[in-house]
């Protein structure tokens, strides 16, 4: 099993280059310097494969097997990447590891180059005035798409999280009569790419086309700043995948998530 090494901050950031999209979140984990990187390298220090190790364990690249050890003293929540880099972890670390409650291979990473036509909604950045009416929408959007109620298991650093969100700018809303007809995250910012997470509507809006017309101008403000905007998805989330397509956004990649 190949060796592995602490990379620094140009060996990550020359690594995610070559996969921006793929690499988004680690390449944005890197510049804000947060959680753990372990990594294999090849010739001329150019690195094979990247792990990042916190909360949760998301690998990319080649010889991930490497990582196996990392990831079963983590106590991570979830690992996520790349399907076949996630695929050959697990190989490796499953003796280790508890068995997963829920494995999601095959998840399609989409991704948006142009901008759409415009949805002429009231979209904007959320605000510290709007948290209240956010933490219980961003938990719901948690627990529809992980299956975990996260006000349950930790309201308050759930709550610090979607305030930090929307004071970094991450955070966007379009909100009417006290309904939100649309929300969502960016869970990854990069100068390549932005990731968005945690799209959703609130039930009593749903099936009217706000999601469609407030993500065409949500990506259109994005793609302002940035060459591409994307996100995945579950294969089964049939209006999701959907929505996304409605857009003209495509399919570039897979993701597996096995989520502990």
């Amino acid at each position: 099993m190949a060796e592995t090494e602490s990379p620094t901050l140009d060996q990550v950031l020359a690594f995610c280059a070559d996969e921006p999209v793929e690499r988004v979140f680690l390449e944005d984990m890197a510049r804000r310097g947060l959680g753990r990187f372990s990594a294999v390298a090849g010739c001329e220090g150019r690195l094979e494969a990247l792990c990042h190790v916190g909360a949760n364990i998301v690998p990319s690249g080649r010889a991930c097997a490497a990582f196996a050890d990392a990831a079963a003293r983590s106590g991570a929540r979830m690992v996520i990447g790349e399907e076949r880099a996630v695929g050959e972890l697990w190989e490796a670390a499953r003796r280790q590891m508890p068995r997963p409650r829920d494995d999601r291979p095959g998840q399609p990473v989409y991704a948006l180059r142009e901008p759409p036509e415009a949805g002429e909604t009231g979209l904007r950045p959320a605000r510290l005035l709007d948290l209240d009416m956010l933490v219980p929408a961003c938990a719901e959007a948690h627990r529809e798409e992980i299956g975990v109620d996260p006000l349950r298991r930790d309201a308050e650093g759930f709550r610090w999280r979607t305030r930090q969100q929307i004071e970094e700018g991450r955070s966007w809303l379009w909100l009417e009569e006290g309904v939100i007809r649309f929300k969502a995250e960016a869970s990854a910012w990069t100068p390549s790419a932005v990731q968005l997470q945690q799209v959703w509507v609130d039930p009593r809006a749903r099936r009217r086309g706000y999601a469609r017309r407030a993500l065409a101008d949500l990506c259109r403000l994005l793609l302002e700043q940035v060459p591409a905007v994307c996100l995945f998805v579950r294969p089964e989330n049939k209006p999701a995948l959907g929505l996304y397509d409605s857009i003209g956004m495509t399919r570039e990649l897979t993701y597996r998530s096995l989520v502990f």
